[in-house]
């Protein structure tokens, strides 16, 4: 029975299994199309949010914090893009791991990808709600308090204005919002109808969208990308102006250990590159296409993003920045309202672009793995109108609009972060395993097969030392025994480091995806251990149902 857990697809299998182009997805995605639709992917409440606390956290030093997860990104996307042009099929990470580790490890990718865009997008939605509904109250239009948000929060709220007020302690305008949406919903049988409808707003047109076809899901994109741009450029091309280098100094006022506290939202507003490559099958080129459009997309918000955390960080002081509009309220700090306002309605298109983009993937990875057997037939059903995956299209908006409706799901933002790391590691560690074979010559994507195992001895040598001389507390605190628990992802990453060192002298792997794998894996290790157990309890749930459903009626058990 192992065995039969590994087994694997070949390449030309996975290849014959694409339909024909009459019969599959419509394919009219060229390079420019598939670039905007990475571009709007990433570009969201990541730089509109996120980065206020990361600056917080860092002070201006949380640039250098965009710059090495762009460097591990690109790191990753080069080895998405040379799975692309190997095996352009639209099950992106799910597909790839198929080819190199076998069913079991695939079925958990595409699990994951479930995890890191559909639950990911459940954050989405509830932000783009929040930005939506303040939006409109400065308009003058203020949606019903009950109708603006999640059951569960407004049922937290309460109890805590109860809790609060019996203490004597100043209750937060959020408390007082809660307690308000609570006390003033209807009832229906004793039950009050709380529920977040500007969410459910955004999962239903997005729907539509992506039901009826990815050219009119493309061309909301490429609008959506246009708008998010011009602001991007707008706030670098304004607000450099009123950058003030005082601000800058200190640079890293809390150290290493402020910079690195920020890892969750940096990298949170770089995930959706990714997402490139689940559109393979509605791509005119997708081996020539995908690679490129990945490498484009990062490129433009890399540099857009390190910018922007420059400019961010010397127009405000970093320790006013731990608000959930950075770059508006830095406007407002300046006296420029009006840009500030316009900032607002960005980011509410700018989130909705996101949503549209992210939920592309997860009817596509739905789509491929039922065409192996391991979910049932009606996933893999392709509109015959439309040609797109209907079925699975909705299961996909069901599957974010009930949460979305009912709980608040926020701090999923970090979990979903954690499922896109794990998915980079595995891609990594995918192309690391084919650069030993053939197979490395049929990648286009111009990846050097240069040795890792000098680099990776002398960084660990040098950096053992520069830690040991520079940072001596942290370094007797991370083998002290007290709180070992809280360290166990840092020593996971440290293993893995020294263990790949090893193997890297006798298999003799590539230095780019393990280079990584590596990188990812650090990020990973800074995220606390509360994402890693909550990640390995939703890969136990998922490996439940493929023991219960996808082992038994896999494709590859009913051929062997």
């Amino acid at each position: 029975m192992f065995a039969q857990l590994l087994r694997k697809k070949s390449k030309e299998s996975i290849l014959a299994e694409i339909p024909p182009v009459e019969a599959g997805l419509r394919r009219i995605l060229g390079v420019r199309e598939l670039t905007m639709f990475g571009v709007a992917a990433i570009i969201g409440a990541g730089i509109f949010g996120t980065i206020g606390n990361a600056a917080a956290s860092g002070g201006p030093a949380v640039t250098l914090l965009f710059v090495f997860t762009a460097i591990a990104c690109g790191l990753a996307a080069w080895c998405y893009a040379a799975f692309a042009s190997l095996v352009p099929v639209a099950g992106s990470v799910y597909a790839y791991s198929y080819l190199v580790f076998g069913e079991l490890v695939a079925w958990m990718l595409g699990w994951t990808l479930v995890m890191e865009y559909g639950v990911g997008n459940v954050a989405i939605a509830v932000s783009w709600s929040d930005y939506l509904t303040v939006f409109l109250k400065g308009l003058g239009w203020e949606i019903p308090p009950h109708f603006g948000m999640d059951y569960l929060s407004a049922w937290r709220g309460a109890a805590e204005f109860e809790q609060l007020t019996a203490a004597g302690k100043p209750i937060p305008a959020a408390v007082l919002e809660a307690r308000t949406a609570w006390l003033g919903a209807p009832q229906l049988a004793g039950f009050r109808l709380i529920a977040d409808l500007p969410a459910l707003l955004i999962i239903a047109v997005t729907t539509l969208l992506l039901y009826v076809g990815i050219r009119e899901s493309s061309i909301a994109g490429k609008i959506t990308v246009a708008i998010k741009l011009f602001i991007t450029t707008m706030f670098l091309a304004i607000g450099v102006f009123y950058v003030q280098p005082a601000n800058w100094v200190p640079f890293a006022p809390n150290g290493f250990s402020g910079v690195t506290g920020g890892v969750a939202g940096v990298f949170f507003a770089y995930i959706g590159f990714d997402a490139i490559s689940s559109m393979a099958e509605e791509s005119r080129e997708p081996r020539r296409d995908i690679p490129r459009a990945i490498f484009y997309s990062l490129g433009i918000c890399a540099a857009l993003y390190i910018a922007i955390a420059l400019v961010l960080t010397g127009m405000v002081h970093y320790s006013e920045l731990a608000v959930g509009d950075p770059l508006a309220f830095a406007f407002k700090k300046t006296g420029l309202h009006w840009v500030s306002g316009v900032i607002a309605f960005s980011a509410v298109v700018a989130i909705a672009s996101v949503f549209l983009t992210c939920q592309v993937v997860v009817p596509r990875v739905l789509m491929t793995m039922s065409r192996d057997g391991l979910l049932p037939t009606a996933f893999a059903r392709v509109h015959p109108r439309f040609r797109t995956p209907g079925f699975s299209t909705l299961v996909g908006a069901v599957l974010v609009a009930v949460p979305a409706l009912f709980m608040n799901l926020k701090a999923l933002v970090d979990l979903s972060a954690f499922a896109a790391l794990f998915c980079f590691v595995v891609v990594c560690a995918g192309v690391m395993e084919l650069h030993r074979g053939e197979t490395a010559a049929q990648m286009s994507v111009g990846m050097p097969l240069w040795p890792a195992k000098y680099v990776l001895l002398v960084g660990v040598l040098v950096g053992g030392f520069v830690f040991h001389q520079r940072f001596p507390a942290e370094w007797s605190a991370f083998f002290s025994t007290d709180g070992f628990l809280g360290r166990l992802p840092r020593w996971i990453f440290l293993l893995t480091t020294l263990g790949l060192t090893v193997l890297s002298f006798f298999k003799h792997y590539s230095l780019v995806p393990v280079l990584g794998v590596l990188t990812s894996l650090y990020l990973m290790s800074e995220l606390d251990l509360g994402n890693w157990t909550g990640f390995f309890l939703w890969l136990g749930a998922g490996l439940i149902l493929y023991g219960l459903y996808g082992f038994w009626h896999s494709r590859l058990r009913e051929t062997r």
